[in-house]
């Protein structure tokens, strides 16, 4: 299972039907809430936050904004 520090940037990899979020909506850790179980906020392009939700690290990938320099 993923392990996500706060502030990480995630994204969906799945669809959310009941929060009404999709797969690929980019979001922040907010909150650890359990092992394995993250708040995560959701918002738009001008910082309003438009849905916040616990979701598993299973459902969720890292963003990066810069290179890894240890990938081979």
């Amino acid at each position: 299972m993923a392990e996500f520090e706060l502030l990480s940037v995630v994204a969906l990899i799945e669809d959310l039907p009941k929060q009404q979020l999709q797969r690929g909506q980019v979001g922040t850790v907010v909150e650890n809430l359990a092992p394995g179980v993250y708040e995560v906020e959701f918002c738009d392009d001008g910082g309003q936050t438009y849905a916040s939700t616990a979701v598993s690290g299973d459902q969720l990938m890292r963003l990066h904004h810069k290179p890894n320099q240890h990938v081979a």
